[in-house]
């Protein structure tokens, strides 16, 4: 299974998690080698009543902001895997789930205990204008 498709499945339970108002945030880690970019920080935003994700790139020097559809930032996240990224982690009220590379390069899906007890207040605010 290509990167492209382990990680759509991957990003279905970011997409799931939205939806049941349990995501709490997403962290694209675990760089190859030193390079500028260290973190991208995935948060939902609502931006004229759409529910769109904020994606915040944590360089050495430096920070920077782009703000995607849903879909649109599996599409860019997609990208960033393998080059530079080997992990990215779910946290949602649930469950953790991690998305890892290993040096061959096999991805491997792993749910562990919930970091968090608390969704986004995004996400609890959007769902509540949504009833």
């Amino acid at each position: 299974m290509s990167f492209t498709e382990s990680f759509t499945e991957f990003y279905n339970q970011v997409k799931a998690s939205l939806a049941d108002g349990t995501f709490a945030k997403l962290t694209m880690a675990k760089t190859i080698g030193n390079t500028d970019l260290m973190n991208i920080y995935v948060r939902p935003i609502v931006e004229d009543g759409i529910l769109k994700m904020e994606l915040n790139y944590k360089f050495q020097q430096e920070e920077q902001v782009e703000i995607h559809s849903i879909d649109n930032a599996r599409d860019t996240l997609v990208n960033y895997i393998n080059n530079p990224f080997m992990s990215a982690i779910l946290f949602t009220t649930a469950f953790d789930l991690t998305y890892k590379l290993n040096k061959k390069r096999a991805v491997s899906l792993k749910e562990q205990f919930p970091s968090f007890t608390h969704a986004s207040p995004v996400i609890v605010s959007y769902l509540e204008t949504k009833k």
